[in-house]
């Protein structure tokens, strides 16, 4: 499942660099598109803003077939407490354009990628199947103190390959 979830980060960070190239964050001293899997960043007890946290919720291995289908379950988190020029006053309109460009990211065709071992130092690998996605689901937005933060889930599926784990 790994590869999968490596894959469908690198597929959406891609996409979401492409339409907004200036949301970006610096992580350890180095500037990168504005998407994080929380699984793979060290523990901070402050959840950034203006950025996309991607955390796996669920999991469903369908083992009927030849080969294993799975469904895994992506919660993409984000918030903005607004800009600072205005106060925070223009927070709605700021949650509204990461909701439009996530939307964008996850719907645009195809919704499907080669899967990709990234486990070797050298250049990613292709593997024999693809990962492919459905649309997201938004939440309600909420407003913490001075934030207004939503959650969006996709659905992602994977064909489980031999030797995969």
């Amino acid at each position: 499942m790994q590869n999968a979830k490596d894959t469908f980060y690198t597929a959406l960070r891609d996409r979401l660099a492409t339409l907004n190239p200036a949301r970006t964050i610096v992580v350890r001293g180095v500037t990168r598109p504005g998407v994080l899997v929380e699984e793979n960043e060290l523990v901070s007890g402050v959840a950034p803003a203006d950025i996309f946290c991607l955390r796996w919720t669920g999991l469903k291995v369908d083992t009927q077939n030849p080969l294993p289908l799975a469904t895994l379950t992506c919660e993409i988190r984000y918030a903005t407490a607004g800009n600072a020029e205005s106060g925070g006053m223009d927070r709605g309109r700021l949650l509204a354009a990461m909701d439009a460009e996530l939307s964008s990211a996850l719907t645009a065709a195809p919704q499907s990628v080669a899967k990709m071992s990234y486990t070797s130092t050298a250049a990613p690998a292709a593997l024999a199947t693809n990962i492919f996605w459905g649309d997201p689901t938004f939440g309600p937005a909420i407003i913490t103190g001075e934030r207004v933060e939503r959650a969006a889930t996709v659905d992602v599926f994977c064909y489980q390959e031999a030797g995969e784990r």
